[in-house]
C-alpha cells in the first residue's frame, strides 16, 4: 500500500502500514469471530471483506474495536448496513438509459465496387428502434412472430425483416419520393415502413393543452426568408415542391420529439437484449400496462374537459355576475390623493416623540436647518442609547486581540494554512484518529440507551472504558505540544473533551 494511494484519508501514509496490511490479510475470518451471534451467507462476507480493503479507515477502526474487543463483529457492522447495501441498491435501481445520438445519425457504410450499403444494428439500437418507432415495433411483432410460426418456409424471418427496414430507412435518407412511392406500391412489408403513421398522435393529443394559442410564436419562423432554412454540407437543401419540403420538416421535428422524450424516459425494461423477440414482448407488454394506468387514471380526462370549458366561455352567452366590491370613483384626483398624504403625515406626526412640532409643509432652506440641528445635538449630547452593550463589545475585542496576538508567528504563510498543517505529523495522525474513534464510541454508547438488559449492561461498561482511555490521551496530547500551539490544540481537543465528558 503505497501513498498515493492514501491520499484521500488525510494524507495519512505513515506507522500503521504493516499492521493495516496485516490486518486486511486476516478480514477473511470476518465469518468466524463471532458464529454465535449470526449467520453470514458467502456472499456478505465477501461485501464486509471488501469494504475493509478500499477503505483503510474503516479497516483501522475494524481492529480497534472487534479485534480490542470493545465492540462484536456483529455491534460493528449493525450501524452500517446501509453501506453494505449500497452495492446491492445501486445494481438494482441504476438502469442505463439511451444514447443521446439518434438513429438517424447512424450512417452506413457504402462499397463503391459493389454498389452496396451496409447498416450495422446492435441490440441497443435494436431496443432504440422499438422504442422511438412503435410502428417498426408493432410490425415486427405482427409479422416476424406470425409468418414464421404459420409458415416458416413463406414467412419473413427477422434478417428479411431488418434488411426491409434498412432499405426504407435508404429510401429516406435518399429523400426520392417517386422511388419511396414506387417501393411501397409493389412491397406490403416495405409499405409499413416507407409510410409515416399517426400511431402516437391521438394519444400526444390527450397530453397537449388544448388552450394553448400556438400561433402566438408564428413571427419566430424564419425559415421563409432568404438564408434562412435547414442547411447541410454548406450548401441548403431545396425540395422539390413546398409540400414535399413541409412534409420534410414535419417529420423531421417529430422525429426529433421522440427521440427525445424516449431519452428522457429512459428504458422501461430491464432484459437481455441478445433476443430480439424477446425485448420487443417485453416492451409490448411494458406499454400495455402503461396504457392500463392511464385508462384507470380518469381525473386526468376529467381536468383536461373542465379547462377546456372554462377557457371557452363567451362573455356574451354567461350571465352577469355582481362585482364583489364597489367599483372606485374618484370625481378630483387632487381631493383623494393629497388628503392620503396628510393622513400618513398626521400618523407619523402622533407617533413621534419630542416637543418640536412636524411641519407639513416645508421648504427646502427649512428641511436643511432641520437636519443641521439633528446632527448639532447628536454632537454635543450623543446617541443616548447605544447600539451595543459595552460589556460585549469589550469582551468581542478582547478576544480578537488574543487571537491575533497568538497568530503573529504565522505571517507570511499560506493563507489555507490550518491549525493541524502546523503541527507536527505524529500529533495531527493522532487527534485524527481519536477523532474517529470518539465518534465510533458515541454512537454505539447512545444507542445503548435505555439500558434494560445485562448485555446491554457490560456493552456501556466496555465503551466507557474506551472511551476513557481515549480522554487520558488527549490531556497528554495537549501538555506533549509546544507552548506557541498549546492553545490552537486546546481548541481542537476542547469539543472532543466535551462529547467525552458528556458520556462519562
Amino acid at each position: 500500500m503505497s501513498c498515493g494511494q492514501e491520499s484521500g484519508h488525510h494524507n495519512m501514509c505513515t506507522v500503521e502500514h504493516r499492521a493495516l496490511e496485516k490486518h486486511l490479510d486476516v478480514s477473511k475470518v470476518v465469518l468466524e469471530v463471532s458464529p454465535l451471534e449470526e449467520s453470514l451467507s458467502p456472499a456478505e462476507g465477501q461485501r464486509r471483506m471488501t469494504l475493509l480493503q478500499q477503505d483503510s479507515e474503516l479497516a483501522k477502526l475494524h481492529k480497534q474495536f472487534v479485534f480490542g474487543g470493545i465492540l462484536t463483529e456483529a455491534e460493528f457492522w449493525a450501524t452500517r448496513k446501509k453501506l453494505l447495501d449500497g452495492d446491492n441498491n445501486r445494481s438494482s435501481k441504476q438502469r442505463m438509459g439511451f444514447k443521446s445520438a439518434m438513429i438517424s445519425d447512424i450512417k452506413p457504410l457504402a462499397d463503391g465496387r459493389t454498389n452496396k450499403v451496409t447498416f450495422n444494428l446492435t441490440p441497443e439500437i435494436i431496443h432504440q428502434i422499438f422504442a422511438e418507432k412503435p410502428a417498426v415495433h408493432q410490425a415486427f411483432l405482427k409479422y416476424v412472430p406470425n409468418k414464421v410460426q404459420q409458415s416458416p418456409s413463406a414467412g419473413m424471418s427477422e434478417i428479411d425483416f431488418w434488411t426491409k427496414y434498412c432499405r426504407a430507412e435508404y429510401l429516406h435518407s435518399t429523400k426520392n419520393a417517386v422511388a419511396a412511392a414506387v417501393e411501397a406500391a409493389e412491397d406490403e412489408e416495405l409499405a409499413v415502413f416507407l409510410n409515416r403513421t399517426i400511431y402516437l398522435q391521438v394519444k400526444l393529443m390527450r397530453k397537449v393543452d388544448p388552450t394553448l394559442d400556438i400561433e402566438a410564436d408564428e413571427g419566430d419562423d424564419y425559415t421563409h426568408l432568404p438564408d434562412h432554412g435547414i442547411s447541410r454540407d454548406g450548401i441548403k437543401e431545396v425540395a422539390e415542391s413546398q409540400s414535399l419540403y413541409d412534409q420534410y420538416k414535419r417529420n423531421l421535428l417529430q422525429d426529433l420529439n421522440r427521440h427525445a422524450a424516449v431519452v428522457l424516459e429512459g428504458r422501461s425494461i430491464d432484459v437481455e437484449l441478445g433476443n430480439t423477440k424477446t425485448v420487443a414482448e417485453a416492451l409490448a407488454r411494458s406499454k400495455q400496462e402503461e396504457l392500463a394506468n392511464e385508462a384507470s387514471d380518469a381525473n386526468s380526462n376529467e381536468e383536461r374537459l373542465t379547462r377546456i370549458s372554462r377557457m371557452t366561455e363567451i362573455d356574451d352567452l354567461q350571465a352577469f355576475h355582481e362585482p364583489p366590491i364597489a367599483p372606485l370613483c374618484i370625481k378630483d384626483p387632487r381631493d383623494y390623493f393629497y388628503s392620503q398624504q396628510a393622513n400618513a403625515l398626521r400618523t407619523i406626526g402622533e407617533t413621534a416623540t419630542g416637543a418640536k412640532p412636524v411641519n407639513y409643509h416645508t421648504t427646502t432652506r427649512e428641511a436643511y436647518s432641520c437636519i443641521r440641528e439633528s446632527i448639532s445635538d447628536i454632537k454635543s449630547e450623543g446617541i443616548h442609547d447605544s447600539v451595543v452593550k459595552p460589556g460585549i463589545a469589550s469582551k468581542v475585542l478582547n478576544s480578537l486581540t488574543h487571537n491575533i496576538s497568538s497568530t503573529k508567528y504565522n505571517l507570511g504563510r499560506s493563507n489555507r494554512e490550518t491549525v493541524l498543517d502546523r503541527l507536527p505529523s505524529m500529533t495531527k495522525e493522532e487527534l485524527l484518529s481519536h477523532w474517529t474513534s470518539i465518534q465510533e464510541l458515541l454512537k454505539h454508547f447512545w444507542s445503548s440507551y435505555p439500558i434494560t438488559t445485562p448485555y446491554l449492561s457490560t456493552k456501556v461498561n466496555k465503551l466507557k472504558n474506551a472511551m476513557a482511555n481515549i480522554y487520558g490521551k488527549l490531556q497528554g496530547i495537549k501538555e506533549s505540544v509546544q507552548s506557541d500551539l498549546r492553545h490552537q490544540v486546546s481548541l481542537l481537543v476542547q469539543p472532543m473533551v466535551q462529547s467525552l465528558g458528556g458520556a462519562l
